[in-house]
């Protein structure tokens, strides 16, 4: 891979959701920006369908309302159009385990593929190679390039963003070959970290993924927090994985804020 970057093609891409976690959350658009010698030579967006009307909190964050998804496509057909749009490409996302950890189980499901090369993040390569920035949010982040402003939480948009603020990122490292940028990026974000099917092989993670997707209430002991081992009831809410540390995202009985549950130190679970 010491290949420059100018040499590749490149996938700028972007979600929008109807929550905040993989699995209880759905994706409702997907738009990505494909660039090749010096330009921007292809685009795609496709809103998709969502198998329950989304929260008005939700569509108060990207304005994409539950009549707009009607007709859309179904998310698989939106996850085979990506795949084909992608090809070999590197792709570039801001906060990239989050789109990842929603796309990953979505490939896993209709059998395809997941891309093979490592994902760019332009939120931790701008917090390195541009630490002056007040912070490192996309749309500050628009703003310190003075780029075109387009509508902000909206796929297509945030997309070229991404793309445009990735190799601003990429020009300010020393080795401009694809290795070097991994490096220079100091995360490695690689799509099978990011599936869920191999965590289903323990029994425990199994009946977590089960709780999520149903919708219902589990036991689990843990053996964290201020109760280590002591069995406890939560609602769960999403599963985030990690390269650092795989997190259930759940409430229990008596709690109105969710909590982070790491998966390791979860050692049972029953309904």
């Amino acid at each position: 891979m010491r290949i420059s970057w100018r040499e590749v093609t490149l996938v700028g891409f972007d979600l929008e959701t109807s929550g905040k976690y993989p699995l209880e959350a759905e994706i409702c658009e997907i738009a990505a920006v494909k660039w090749r010698d010096n330009k921007i030579v292809d685009s795609m967006q496709s809103f998709v369908t969502t198998s329950r009307p989304m929260s008005k909190e939700v569509i108060a964050i990207h304005n994409i309302t539950n009549e707009m998804l009607v007709g859309a496509p179904k998310i698989a057909q939106g996850i085979k159009q990506l795949s084909n749009f992608i090809g070999d490409a590197y792709m570039i996302a801001h906060h990239a385990p989050f789109d990842m950890g929603f796309l990953a189980p979505e490939f896993e499901r209709i059998n395809l593929p997941l891309p093979k090369n490592p994902v760019f993040c332009s939120s931790l390569l701008s917090r390195k190679a541009y630490p002056e920035s007040k912070n490192h949010k996309l749309q500050t982040l628009i703003e310190f390039f003075e780029l075109e402003k387009g509508q902000a939480h909206r796929a297509f948009d945030d997309a070229k963003a991404c793309l445009e603020i990735g190799m601003k990122t990429f020009t300010k490292s020393q080795d401009q070959s694809i290795a070097g940028l991994l490096d220079y990026q100091g995360v490695r974000l690689l799509w099978s970290d990011y599936t869920i099917e191999p965590l289903k092989a323990n029994s425990v993670f199994a009946t977590v993924i089960k709780a999520i997707k149903n919708r219902e209430m589990v036991q689990i002991v843990y053996m964290g927090g201020s109760r280590p081992g002591e069995a406890r009831t939560v609602f769960p809410i999403g599963l985030v994985r990690n390269p650092l540390d795989d997190y259930l995202v759940a409430k229990e009985e008596q709690d109105q804020i969710p909590k982070r549950y790491f998966l390791k130190k979860i050692k049972a679970a029953r309904f």
